[in-house]
């Protein structure tokens, strides 16, 4: 299975990479809202891991496009995000997304959980 983690935080994106790995994913990343895009059209992920606030575009504007491109939209993609606010929350699924996972409420084992139950949900 391949993901892409489109993170900003280093620590984080490092962290998750190496918890990835161990569950034998092939792991790519991203830090900005541009090399997302490009990296999932190269890359062709099973699924895609993003945050929202990230440098040059947001993670709601690449959910947005990923989900208006034909040959991406079926990609799953799991928001992790600080914010946590309802009115986020709602924004993120209404645009397509998966999931939607506040970072601070949710340990590492269970975001891989997740992505784990996201990878065999029939499409």
């Amino acid at each position: 299975m391949k993901i892409l983690i489109v993170e900003d935080e280093q620590i984080l994106t490092q962290v998750l990479k190496e918890k990835f790995e161990e569950e034998k994913f092939k792991v790519k990343t991203a830090i900005d809202g541009k090399e997302a895009l490009s990296m999932t059209k190269k890359f062709e992920p099973d699924i895609v891991l993003l945050d929202i606030i990230l440098p040059k575009k947001s993670g709601f504007e690449v959910l947005k496009e990923l989900k208006s491109d034909v040959k991406l939209r079926k990609i799953p993609v799991i928001i992790m995000s600080n914010l946590g606010a309802d009115e986020k929350i709602k924004k993120g699924l209404a645009l397509g997304a998966e999931d939607y996972l506040v970072k601070t409420q949710h340990p590492i084992n269970e975001i891989i959980d997740k992505v784990k139950e996201a990878l065999v949900k029939p499409r």
